[in-house]
């Protein structure tokens, strides 16, 4: 596993020549900073409100990295005060989904800071993110020398076909995406990388009901108090030292543990799904992709007599898709 991270790393320093800068404002970087790393295509409508909710949430500074889009949004990225600019032409698919070029960032401007991975349409919600800045749970993490903070992906979706409802840049996707499910999951054990493995939710039960086993990982560990040696191995899904991605008790207890609130399924998303599944850049040669054209041609409507309906991270923790361990 040592020689595995160290191959992750010095595969992530080659991959810098893949990198442009577009704009560097990490001369503004305060010690006590938490970071906001991120790659995207074509995500201009999304991006107002992706920086709006992690500014209110108190991060730093945004290390985003642009693969070649077209939409406006390097453009619009480029002005924004607090965020550092890389682009790239290069393969997303070569570069393992991306996260060659984000674990050399991280190796290069994250050491001893807080830093966390997430998509556009990825919202981080903690125990009392209604009350407390992230500085907060940080602060506390480090008093309890935690390294890490897993968090559950939980796909959200409308009431109604997805493209009822067009979304505006800068509105909270959740006013359309209100609904989610409250069960319908599995987890287990992955024993090489000692990290819980989920699965399930609406894409399983829409898309790969048929065979689940292919369903997207739905566990995820964004936040992470990096150091240099530290390196993503897939995704968010796992970490190297292993130890980081024992973000939950061994021993029947609860750790706490936050969410990532999925907004995927919005009006664009069949032209998105489209877009990608020609470009071929996903894992498994876009099954994934492939999976949702097929799925689509039915306007299909997600909600279930089972679904719930997203009120705040107090619900989650009664249903036990969170908790807020022993942070009082």
């Amino acid at each position: 596993m040592r020689l595995r991270r160290k191959r992750w790393r010095i595969r992530a320093f080659r991959k810098r020549h893949e990198l442009k800068s577009v704009v560097d404002r990490t001369n503004q970087i305060k010690r006590s900073d938490s970071f906001v790393f991120s790659t995207f295509r074509n995500e201009m409508i999304r991006l107002p409100y992706f920086l709006e909710y992690y500014r209110a949430m108190g991060v730093g500074h945004f290390f985003m990295v642009d693969n070649d889009s077209d939409d406006g949004a390097r453009e619009y990225l480029s002005q924004q005060p607090d965020v550092s600019l890389w682009t790239t032409k290069s393969s997303y698919k070569r570069a393992r989904f991306g996260v060659d070029w984000l674990n050399w960032l991280q190796l290069k401007y994250g050491h001893d800071h807080w830093c966390l991975v997430v998509d556009p349409d990825e919202f981080f919600v903690y125990p009392f993110c209604d009350t407390r800045p992230l500085k907060a749970l940080t602060d506390w993490l480090d008093a309890s020398a935690v390294r890490s903070f897993g968090a559950m992906l939980l796909d959200m979706y409308p009431k109604g076909p997805i493209d009822a409802v067009p979304y505006q840049a800068g509105q909270n996707p959740m006013e359309i995406l209100s609904w989610f499910d409250a069960g319908n999951y599995s987890i287990y054990q992955n024993p090489k990388f000692q990290n819980l493995w989920i699965q399930g939710g609406p894409r399983m039960r829409m898309f790969f009901d048929q065979e689940p086993w292919r369903a997207p990982a739905l566990n995820k560990t964004p936040l992470v108090k990096w150091n240099r040696h530290y390196a993503y191995e897939s995704s968010t899904h796992m970490l190297l030292p292993r130890s980081l991605n024992l973000t939950y008790d061994q021993w029947g207890g609860e750790m706490a543990t936050g969410v990532l609130l999925h907004a995927k399924f919005l009006s664009n998303f069949d032209q998105k799904a489209a877009e990608e599944l020609k470009r071929k850049q996903h894992y498994a040669n876009s099954k994934e992709y492939r999976a949702y054209a097929e799925g689509l041609a039915d306007s299909p409507d997600f909600w279930c007599k089972w679904s719930e309906k997203y009120i705040n991270w107090r619900q989650l923790e009664i249903l036990g898709i969170m908790s807020k361990g022993n942070w009082a």
